[in-house]
C-alpha cells in the first residue's frame, strides 16, 4: 500500500488497526480473502483497460481527412 496516501490521510497505526478490526467484525474472517480477490481481479481489469486504451492512443493510425467547410453543388 503506499505509504503517502495514507499519510495525506492523516491516518496512523492505530487508526489502520480500528478499520482492520471494522472489516474484520462486518464480514467475518472467511469473507475477506473472497472480497479482496475481487478488488484485485477489478484492479487489474482497470489497468489492463488503461494499457489498452493508451496502446490505442499510441499506435500510428490513419486520420480522417478534414471535413470540407464550403460544399459545391
Amino acid at each position: 500500500m503506499n505509504l503517502s496516501i495514507l499519510l495525506i490521510f492523516g491516518l496512523g497505526t492505530t487508526e489502520l488497526l480500528l478499520i482492520a478490526l471494522v472489516v474484520l467484525l462486518l464480514f467475518g474472517g472467511k469473507k475477506i480473502p473472497e472480497l479482496m480477490k475481487g478488488l484485485g481481479k477489478g484492479v487489474k481489469s482497470f489497468k489492463d483497460g488503461m494499457t489498452g486504451l493508451e496502446e490505442e492512443m499510441n499506435k500510428p493510425g490513419e486520420k480522417d481527412p478534414p471535413a470540407s467547410t464550403t460544399e459545391k453543388k
